[in-house]
């Protein structure tokens, strides 16, 4: 029997080269034609140039050909749905079943409604954002919130830049540039995506300089390392770990009175930015207003954390000191836009309405375990018409809940949970069906269980968590 003659392959490769169609040959079809008539045709000519070239080196490498988009209408296929995945938003609403309040990485706190509101009537109209409407003449951006920040927590005067860190940058940059700042070796706490605050205080100009040890740090260490060079000492509260054992620091009111008798301010990074006393929500933390009635010269904290509202970083306290860091050149790089300025103001209204519910991440804070676990019963009733008629145990048990956001360490909130088992998936597997459905629904997993807490479910998100729960099962 003749053997079979041999393909010539790159023969075959050369002829499928040929087929392949020109750009302006696919921009006349009626896919992509229509497709140029609603975006940007320089986005439709550039997806398209890459696609063929993709195609061309596929061809000419080692790729199987069978596998190959080489159908016009799967090429066409193929550059609609890149031009639609670049045009689609990438940040998208997230249902978060994780139980931690102020969750970083899904944008901390949520804004009540009313902020909402107040960025979306700044956003599309103008404002008097820097125009005094009495004077007929520029403002300043501050008084927008200076005043209820001033009535919130006591301090004689108040300014907001755009995060925390900043605060921390600008503060020492207009204090303590060249000069010394004094901190606690125990408070030089690494923050969120590896920033530390030692490279922020280094990034300012100021020498820091270090004081006692890692566990423990006495007054006189403080005293001991004053010197002419001393331009502020510094108070770090680590509210993102817990030291526990032999350890020792200094009372706020000592650090004042040597803040005093040294005639050095006392600078306070507080972090949370807590304006109510939560203790009897189970969550202890320094309160804002404690700090500037102790005598703290300057407090910083932040705006999307325990005060539930949007990122920014504030300073408040000495009026003095505030004004000498509002003048500081940084000051206008590092302030905060008409939006932050917009939802700030309303968050900072509904606490002096006392209608702190408003504000979501305080109302999760507050929320009772009876009231969490009426939800979860409603709730189990909502989805177990929808679950597989076997092979699935949902079990409401009693769990914890977190801050988050970098506050309150070992500190928890009691709550009720659902605890989700599937004998077809595992709980990886359900978590990651979970996060890349339809909705996208972030939970977390503990001993081999996925676990839903309703603590941060909004609940007009509950019907939509059901559908994804069952859909993740089934």
């Amino acid at each position: 029997m003749d053997a079979q003659p041999k393909r010539d392959l790159s023969a075959e490769k050369a002829q499928l080269l040929r087929q392949i169609p020109s750009v302006d040959e696919l921009l006349t079809g009626t896919r992509l034609s229509t497709l140029v008539a609603r975006v940007d045709r320089k986005l439709v000519v550039e997806v398209t140039r890459a696609a063929l070239a993709e195609l061309r080196e596929r061809i000419a490498g080692t790729h199987q050909i069978r596998a190959l988009p080489l159908r016009r209408d799967e090429i066409e296929s193929a550059i609609a749905d890149e031009v639609e995945r670049i045009l689609s938003r990438s940040l998208v609403p997230v249902i978060n079943a994780t139980g931690v309040i102020l969750h970083t990485n899904l944008g901390r706190a949520p804004l009540l409604t009313a902020a909402a509101e107040e960025i979306l009537r700044s956003a599309t109209r103008y404002s008097n954002l820097e125009y005094d409407l009495e004077a007929g003449a520029r403002g300043k951006r501050d008084i927008h919130t200076s005043h209820l920040l001033e009535r919130l927590t006591g301090a004689e005067s108040a300014i907001v830049v755009n995060n925390c860190a900043a605060a921390v940058l600008l503060v020492l940059a207009a204090l303590a540039k060249g000069g010394e700042a004094i901190v606690s070796r125990g408070e030089l706490i690494e923050i969120g995506d590896g920033f530390r605050i030692p490279e922020i205080m280094a990034e300012s100009g100021a020498i820091l300089r270090e004081v006692g040890t890692t566990n423990r740090t006495k007054l006189e260490d403080y005293e001991n390392a004053i010197t002419e060079r001393t331009r502020v000492l510094m108070s770090v509260h680590p509210s993102n770990f817990q030291m526990t054992g032999f350890t020792d620091k200094p009372q706020l009111s000592e650090l004042v009175a040597l803040s005093r008798k040294s005639n050095l301010p006392l600078i306070e990074d507080l972090g949370s930015g807590c304006l109510l006393d939560l203790s009897e929500f189970g969550i202890e933390e320094p309160a804002v207003r404690r700090s500037v009635e102790a005598g703290v010269s300057l407090v910083i904290f932040s705006g999307d954390k325990l005060l539930g509202g949007p990122q920014a970083g504030i300073i408040a306290g000495k009026k003095d000191l505030v004004q000498k860091v509002r003048r500081h050149p940084l000051f206008r790089a590092l302030r905060v836009d008409k939006l932050t300025v917009a939802a700030l103001e309303a968050t900072l209204g509904a606490y002096l309405r006392n209608a702190v519910d408003e504000i979501p991440a305080l109302r999760m804070l507050r929320s009772s375990f009876s009231d969490l676990t009426e939800r979860a019963d409603r709730f189990l009733k909502i989805l177990r018409p929808n679950l597989p008629s076997a092979g699935v145990v949902v079990d409401l048990v009693e769990g914890a809940s977190l801050a988050g956001g970098g506050s309150t360490p070992a500190q928890s909130l009691r709550s009720p949970v659902l605890q989700i088992r599937s004998e077809r998936r595992s709980a990886a597997e359900l978590e990651r069906r979970l996060r890349t459905g339809a909705t996208s629904v972030i939970a977390r997993i503990e001993n081999d269980r996925v676990v839903i807490d309703l603590r941060t479910v909004f609940e007009d998100q509950e019907s939509d968590l059901a559908n994804a729960v069952a859909a993740a099962l089934n």
